[in-house]
């Protein structure tokens, strides 16, 4: 089998890409064991352009949040499937300091696409604690990755795109203008395969740091359209199930619950909430977060036909759109790509 692009992992980077290099023309061949641990599948995939605790607009929000939208909005088309939720998210201030600081953001041009409404008295009273008032935020939202990838999953098999394999590195072969892989020739393959980078004999040398991640799912009788978050966020699902997350522990990355991060979200969780919940669900993924906590993209030092989408950590709903289609027009057209992502900043460590 000949294709342009061999494409290892199908998490939601490698999904991402994958369609942007199929809207080009290019062919591509998916190879993914979806029985492996894969953080995306129970990723929270919050999209928030304002983040942190001191309240201010994500790296490179405009051009990443002008992008996200359409491009999800068009994969659901594609699929004949919703999984996109744009919903607003309500930032309570921690301080009246901080809302006085909004209220003199709020005249500010580059944040006003991004603010829906900020509240200076205390708002969604029946619900959460908020004496300060908040920030109603605008694009934001949620994506629903485990429905988008097993969705898309199905559409690469049915076009026979999807190899349902464990990728074997030592079965790489690496030629003159391109690549073999058992029975597969490819010009290029990118690796989209989360923390397993890590045993990639090719790529191991830049410096991940997998990240912890559990995140819990409660029942609650409360009614609420907007997405609450002030130390956890509060994501209302459908029939009075939320989910609610999420903790972070880059030391302890075994891939099982803990009843420390349990403990830990419900007690956030109670500063926040004035509803009653029970907990019925915990779930746990490792992130493929980075030492400068920005993505890995761009061609190996050596071998310009290997090829690294990775890292995209807890943002990866919104950074991945953008990044893919650059990447892209990076290998097709030679355009450049940001600095702050491109794996050149680490070829000191190759």
């Amino acid at each position: 089998m000949q294709v342009d692009y061999l494409v290892v992992g199908q998490g939601l980077a490698g999904t991402v890409f994958c369609e942007h290099v199929l809207r080009s023309g290019k062919t591509v061949l998916v190879i993914d064991d979806p029985t492996l641990s894969n953080s995306s599948k129970v990723a929270a995939g919050l999209y928030n352009p304002i983040t942190g605790r001191k309240l201010v607009k994500t790296w490179n929000c405009d051009p990443l949040f002008e992008y996200l939208i359409p491009f999800y909005r068009s994969l659901e088309e594609k699929l004949g499937q919703k999984f996109l939720v744009e919903m607003p998210i309500y930032r309570p201030f921690p301080s009246t300091e901080v809302l006085n600081e909004w209220m003199g953001k709020s005249a500010e041009a580059s944040y006003a696409p991004y603010v829906k409404e900020i509240k200076s008295t205390p708002s969604f009273t029946d619900d959460i604690s908020n004496d300060c008032g908040g920030l109603l935020l605008n694009k934001s939202g949620y994506v629903h990755t485990d429905k988008l990838i097993s969705c898309y999953r199905e559409y690469l098999k049915a076009e026979g795109l999807f190899l349902n394999d464990k990728f074997d590195h030592t079965q790489l072969i690496i030629e003159d203008g391109g690549i073999r892989y058992k029975e597969v020739s490819a010009k290029r393959i990118v690796f989209s395969d989360g923390k397993s980078v890590q045993n990639n004999p090719h790529f191991d040398w830049l410096p991940l740091r997998p990240v912890k991640g559990e995140l819990l799912y409660i029942r609650t009788n409360a009614v609420f359209g907007v997405i609450y978050n002030k130390g956890v966020f509060v994501i209302p699902l459908s029939n009075g199930i939320c989910k609610v997350g999420a903790t972070y522990d880059n030391k302890n990355l075994e891939e099982a619950i803990t009843s420390e991060a349990k403990d830990e979200l419900v007690n956030k969780l109670k500063e926040l909430v004035k509803f009653d919940f029970e907990v019925i669900d915990q779930k746990v993924g490792i992130r493929p977060a980075t030492k400068d906590r920005k993505p890995f993209v761009g061609r190996h030092p050596k071998f310009s036909n290997l090829v690294i989408f990775n890292g995209l950590g807890a943002k990866g709903v919104s950074l991945a759109p953008f990044y893919a289609k650059q990447l892209l027009a990076h290998l097709e057209q030679g355009d450049e790509l940001d600095k702050e992502v491109n794996i050149e900043r680490f070829f000191s460590l190759f």
